[in-house]
Order: C-alpha cells, then sequence, then structure tokens
C-alpha cells in the first residue's frame, strides 16, 4: 500500500481508505448503500489491514450514528492500527442547534463520535458541508479547540466551495489556528468539476483531497452500460438514493463506458480498478475512498493499486470525459499563461 502526505502536514495516510457508508442500513437513505452489520465489518476491516489500507471514514449522520457504531467494534482492540475520519455539520436532532458547525454543535457533535466509535481520538475531523449561519471564526475556533484538547488530531472539510475552503485557511493563518489539511470532495471520471478550482487551489494551499464517491455514484462499477438493464440491487433503482447522488447524462457516461471497456480489454483490469486507478494519478489526491457492500466488492477494489494506467491510456480517458466548463473557468482556462494542473 502506497502512503501519502495529508495535505499540509507530516501526516500520511494509505493511498485507500474505507468508507463505512454501508454499514448499518438504518434509514430508506442508507439502505440503498448496504446494511453492513459488525461481524461483516470486522472481517471487511481485517482484509483491509492485511494489505495495509488503515484508514476508515464515517460520519455521525451514516444511518443516524450506527455506521460509527459498528466501526467501533470492529476496531476494538486494534485502535493503535488504524485512522480514523468522520464528519459532522448535518442535523443529530430536532433542535435548533443539533445542526451546523457552531461551537456548541462541534462540541457535543464531537463528544457524542468519540462515544460510538470507542475512542478518545479522531485522527481526521471534516465538517460535512458548509454552514453558512455559523461565523465561520467560531467554526475554527471551536475546532482548534479540539485539538488543543488531544480530541482532534487533524481538521478538513467536505463539499466545501473554493471560496469556502479559502476563507477558513485565511482564519486560521490570521489568528494562528488549527488548518484544515483535507478536503473530501467528490471527484471521478464521470465528476470533474472538482478540477476547476478546488484542485488549482489544493495545489496552492497544500490541501490534500479525500475522495468520494470515486465510482460516479456507483456508475462506474462496471454494471451499467448502454442497452443493459439496471441491476435489482443497485442504488438507482432506489428513487430515494439515485437522485440524491450527482447527476449524469446517459449519452455521457455510456461515451465514458465505452473507453473504459476498451482500456479493461487492454489491461485486463475491471471498469472500477480503472476508474480508481485514473483518479490516483490526478494532482492533490492524497487518498480515495472505496466502499464494498462484502469481500469481493472490496477485493476488486483493491486491485486499483500496483500499477498505473499508460500516459497513452489516461489521454484518452481525459479526453472522452472532459465537460464544457462553466464560467470564469473556462474563460481562465482559455490564457495559455497560466499553468493549471489539468
Amino acid at each position: 500500500m502506497e502512503y501519502r502526505q495529508l495535505g499540509y502536514s507530516g501526516f500520511k495516510v494509505p493511498v485507500l481508505s474505507f468508507g463505512t457508508g454501508t454499514f448499518g442500513g438504518s434509514g430508506e437513505f442508507f439502505k440503498g448503500f448496504g446494511s453492513t452489520d459488525v461481524a461483516e465489518a470486522t472481517r471487511l476491516v481485517d482484509l483491509c489491514l492485511e494489505v495495509g489500507l488503515t484508514m476508515f471514514d464515517s460520519a455521525d449522520t451514516y444511518s443516524h450514528g450506527l455506521a460509527e457504531e459498528i466501526l467501533g467494534h470492529a476496531i476494538k482492540g486494534r485502535r493503535d492500527q488504524v485512522i480514523i475520519s468522520t464528519k459532522t455539520t448535518f442535523g443529530r436532532g430536532p433542535g435548533p442547534n443539533d445542526v451546523g458547525s457552531s461551537r456548541y454543535k462541534l462540541v457535543k457533535s464531537c463528544e457524542a463520535s468519540l462515544k460510538r466509535l470507542g475512542t478518545d481520538y479522531i485522527d481526521l475531523y471534516q465538517m460535512h458541508a458548509f454552514d453558512a449561519v455559523t461565523p465561520m471564526e467560531e467554526t475554527i475556533n471551536a475546532l482548534d479547540d479540539l485539538v488543543r484538547a488531544g480530541k482532534v488530531r487533524y481538521i478538513g472539510c467536505s463539499n466545501y466551495s473554493g471560496w469556502h475552503l479559502m476563507k477558513s485557511l485565511a482564519i486560521s493563518d490570521r489568528y494562528n489556528l488549527a488548518r484544515m489539511v483535507a478536503h473530501q470532495a467528490y471527484y471521478s471520471l464521470i465528476g470533474r468539476d472538482y478540477e476547476w478550482e478546488l484542485m488549482p487551489l489544493g495545489l496552492d494551499q497544500k490541501v490534500g483531497a479525500v475522495v468520494w464517491s470515486p465510482l460516479g455514484w456507483g456508475r462506474l462499477t462496471g454494471k451499467i452500460r448502454r442497452g443493459h438493464p439496471i441491476p435489482e440491487n443497485s442504488r438507482h433503482q432506489n428513487p430515494v438514493t439515485s437522485g440524491a447522488g450527482p447527476q449524469v447524462p446517459d449519452e455521457y457516461l455510456y461515451q465514458v463506458i465505452q473507453v473504459v471497456d476498451e482500456i479493461a480489454e487492454e489491461t485486463g483490469k475491471t471498469v472500477p480498478q480503472i476508474a480508481l486507478n485514473w483518479l490516483l494519478q490526478r494532482p492533490t489526491v492524497s487518498t480515495v475512498i472505496i466502499g464494498a457492500r462484502n469481500e469481493e466488492q472490496l477485493v476488486q477494489n483493491l486491485g486499483s493499486i500496483g500499477w498505473n494506467l499508460s500516459k497513452e491510456q489516461v489521454a484518452r480517458l481525459d479526453a472522452v470525459s472532459k465537460t464544457p466548463m462553466a464560467y470564469p473557468y473556462w474563460h481562465q482556462y482559455g490564457f495559455s499563461r497560466n499553468p493549471f494542473p489539468v
């Protein structure tokens, strides 16, 4: 397993992380991802550790906290062998202060996550979404206090826009507070908006990308193709989960899949392995979160490392997955003086 530096820190993480969105299956939304119980989760953690995949990502809203509980049981007795990342911001109760990134919410949520995970510290604590109501100074100060208290080692965010992240970094720099070293962002072969602004920002400010949904919300599993019915157990058969994720035009998806299939035949690799390997060669990417309902899916995803697509194959994937940029990015990329990362 290759390890990479996490943003502007001395902390290293494996290039593949394991996402626990499939743990628990509580509620209609998370049923579409999976319902892994403690025994199955423990076996998956065993397999991950055997190959050096030591980082496990969760969130306090995954199956209403059940995912964190199951992960805590699965790693019991081997906390020193794993890296835990989790997230907060979304609602965890009916009260007006049970949502957001206020000091009240962050302290309360962190303590609850620590209890569910069965640990006294979180390696990477991330804001799951941007809270436009809470002053960012309050959020960063609260996170800094959690770091100084030893309850959190590193901080990050998820699903921020460029100015959100840049403002948080500026506050940290101005007041010498803990700095976000990671941005958990949606990025995939069929979802490349991350490259327009967040990737250049990540390079400039040394913020590592922790990639979520690298298979395009389950579209790059190799099971969805032109003229083929969507598998019965796919999240795209569930209207709750299919509509909640990033939307992708069918024709665009089929064109990308066609090229991926060609490269799969050339390399002897699977569609998911090619999609994951492509991501691992992109700038700023520190780790890619993979999910698995079972051992077979996990083993297949682990096959995305230990080899690399050729430059020619990467170029073909780049070309077929390229989409028109929104303003002002198309204008900025038209200025040849600017050294863009991709």
